[in-house]
């Protein structure tokens, strides 16, 4: 994972969408509109995508007491995390739809079980926290493996997940899913696809135009569910006015970096960002599942 240097929608179109804005905690206060959206596309007959946004919490709730309320309230406060992730099928594979929506479940039930790792944790135990997240991950494709075996058009399906910890985001990829970082102008990509055609593209072995028309090109090294997983994990740091961006490739098949940071910039909210790329897409052609999770974060510096 490239990290840089920093101080189910339904057939038909309809959205399964989320939101949320918060007004809790000083350390979650960062955290103020989250949205996903997701869109079948104008050519696919099915929504092989799918994507969550949870909020996870850890709280101790006192009853009855004769401490003082307002003191014990602050000392018992847990902690906050959002857990946001997308999940595309992968196409040419029986089964993509479920094994996008068994990836996404599965990873959410076993961080579910774990939110105690996020609580007021120390360097020791944030490397612990990552692990949980990569073990995830391997949950997942263990058990769509268990489920369909070891055969190469078993359903597998990409999956890019991010933990926020206000100020910190965790960041575990597989495939070639995309997480984007927009800090004012300037939209980096901190997820490296792993498909043949990138590998071939790093190495020197291909250039960006031959890469484009290599059968290859898209074709996935690493997936849940295939013969190959490889878990890329990184984090950052995040500042008030950042805005997080996890797509499908239905989006970036059809709209351009360029167009992407226009649109996340000009949007209102983190709703109007995921309808704008959306219809961005479609407007482009359509020709795969659409999915996008939008988190912008705090007021920007100079508001």
């Amino acid at each position: 994972m490239t990290i840089p240097p920093l101080g189910d929608g339904t057939p038909g179109g309809a959205p399964h969408a989320h939101d949320a804005r918060d007004r809790g905690t000083p350390r979650d206060a960062m955290l103020t509109d989250v949205y996903g959206l997701s869109h079948t596309g104008l050519v696919p007959t099915e929504n092989q995508d799918h994507f969550v946004v949870a909020r996870m919490r850890k709280i101790v709730e006192v009853t009855s007491t004769n401490l003082d309320t307002a003191r014990l309230a602050e000392r018992m406060h847990g902690g906050e995390a959002w857990l946001m992730a997308v999940a595309d099928g992968v196409g040419g594979r029986a089964g993509g739809a479920e094994a996008s929506s068994r990836a996404v479940e599965t990873t959410l039930e076993y961080l579910g079980q774990a939110t105690g790792c996020y609580h007021r944790f120390d360097v020791d135990e944030e490397a612990k926290f990552i692990e949980k997240m990569e073990a995830a991950v391997q949950a997942a494709h263990a058990a769509l493996r268990g489920e369909h075996g070891d055969t190469q058009w078993s359903p597998a399906t990409t999956l890019t997940m991010v933990m926020l910890v206000a100020p910190r985001a965790y960041i575990v990829h597989v495939g070639d899913t995309r997480a984007y970082y927009l800090r004012g102008e300037r939209l980096l990509q901190l997820t490296r696809d792993q498909t043949f055609g990138q590998y071939l593209l790093d190495s020197g072995a291909m250039t960006d135009a031959q890469v484009a028309d290599s059968p290859m090109g898209r074709t996935l090294a690493s997936a849940v569910g295939s013969s190959e997983v490889h878990p890329a994990v990184g984090l950052i740091d995040l500042e008030a006015g950042d805005t997080l961006l996890l797509c499908s490739d239905g989006l970036t098949k059809h709209v351009a970096n360029d167009q992407v940071q226009r649109l996340l910039r000009e949007a209102t909210g983190a709703r109007a960002a995921c309808e704008a790329l959306v219809a961005a897409a479609l407007a482009g052609g359509g020709s795969d599942n659409i999915s996008v999770v939008v988190a912008r974060f705090g007021a920007p510096p100079d508001a």
